[in-house]
């Protein structure tokens, strides 16, 4: 069973267009590389796509939908980048490191972005 087939038992058909572009990552590599490129694990991309996942689930579509299907954000401190971007600096910013000058750089704007604020990571 391919993992579109999976996801449209769990989800229906049609598909959302996130879960459907998720799925065929799985199935042209596999889940552990699409779970890698969006920063989670295999996991939970096995949950997501058998909609079991409890998390956030919108945290998710985010970074499905800046990794593969072209959505961006208006960072303050970087300019226009993709939306999966914004989520691992987020990420980041949840615990200071200053290990080079651009990550206190996104620390401190991840820290005051009003989006950072509003969804989480």
């Amino acid at each position: 069973m391919s993992f579109t087939d999976t996801a449209e038992k769990a989800w229906g058909k049609p598909l959302p267009d996130w879960i459907a572009e998720l799925a065929r990552q799985c199935d042209g590599g596999t889940q552990r590389k699409a779970a890698e490129r969006l920063g989670y694990s295999a996991g939970l991309v096995s949950n997501v796509l058998r909609k079991s996942y409890a998390g956030n689930m919108a945290a998710v579509e985010e970074a499905v939908r800046g990794a593969w299907m072209g959505d961006t954000v208006t960072c303050p401190a970087m300019g226009t980048i993709p939306s999966d971007t914004c989520l691992e600096w987020r990420r980041r910013a949840k615990k200071f490191a200053p290990t080079n000058n651009h990550r206190v750089r996104m620390f401190r704007a991840c820290s005051m972005c009003a989006r950072n604020q509003k969804e989480g990571a």
